[in-house]
């Protein structure tokens, strides 16, 4: 890349989103209870997506690195031992299992809130076409950063351990890959999350595939959902 594609930067604040959803995600991946949360495993694993983060140059804002720190004071709390005698003494997991309980009430609320149609004659919007998606599949999940995440660390985990990210060499632009991306949408209306990639990519095009879709979703040049039947994901032109 060059010098100004090396310091190229997708700020999630405003954009995606925030600590709690990386939550409920990991959460939900490792099919936990809030009330019983690991903290040890959840707090391992958040790190990981952090560093991930930061590996690929995006820039981390402040609640990420404070809910982190909360996650680490917690577990340092749970290898302190507990006196049952101890009325008073609560379980400290409850700290981040109350407010994660009323962020999953709220979420759910505004969900139900966005899905109705509101002031209908005076608002009008642009919808993404799905039609005939995946063979007629009609349960359709918007796809979020962390979902992408996964996705794209399940890409490098075919590409051999000896490939190393050069941040450094003139040969992948991200506003090159953003180009692309939408050339092709432009042409066909979607394409399948997988087409983005050749047989056998290189850790920095695939690198270089993640920021320019990031960018995308931001500028809200296109949606990604996921067939809740298969799993396959599509990018649609919006």
């Amino acid at each position: 890349m060059t010098d100004t594609e090396a310091e190229y930067k997708v700020k999630l604040e405003n954009v995606f989103e925030g600590p709690m959803d990386l939550l409920v995600h990991l959460i939900k991946k490792n099919e936990v209870d809030i009330y019983d949360i690991p903290v040890g495993l959840i707090t391992e694993k958040y790190l990981a997506y952090l560093d991930w983060l930061q590996l690929l140059n995006i820039d981390i804002v402040g609640d990420f690195l404070v809910m982190a720190s909360t996650l680490a004071q917690i577990k340092s709390r749970m290898l302190l031992p507990f006196h049952s005698d101890d009325e008073d003494e609560e379980d400290p997991r409850l700290e981040i299992a109350r407010p994660l309980a009323e962020y999953l009430q709220i979420k759910s609320a505004a969900e139900e809130l966005a899905s109705r149609n509101m002031l209908g004659d005076k608002i009008f919007t642009r919808r993404t076409n799905t039609k005939g998606y995946l063979d007629g599949e009609q349960d359709l999940i918007q796809v979020g950063l962390f979902e992408l995440i996964d996705a794209f660390q399940r890409i490098l985990e075919k590409v051999s351990k000896d490939h190393v990210v050069d941040f450094s060499t003139d040969t992948v632009s991200v506003k090159d890959r953003m180009n692309a991306i939408i050339a092709v949408l432009e042409e066909k209306g979607s394409l399948a999350f997988l087409e983005l990639f050749p047989a056998q990519p290189r850790r920095m095009d695939i690198i270089a595939n993640f920021l320019a879709l990031l960018e995308l979703m931001r500028l809200n040049l296109v949606r990604v959902v996921q067939s809740a039947q298969s799993g396959t994901i599509r990018l649609f032109y919006q």
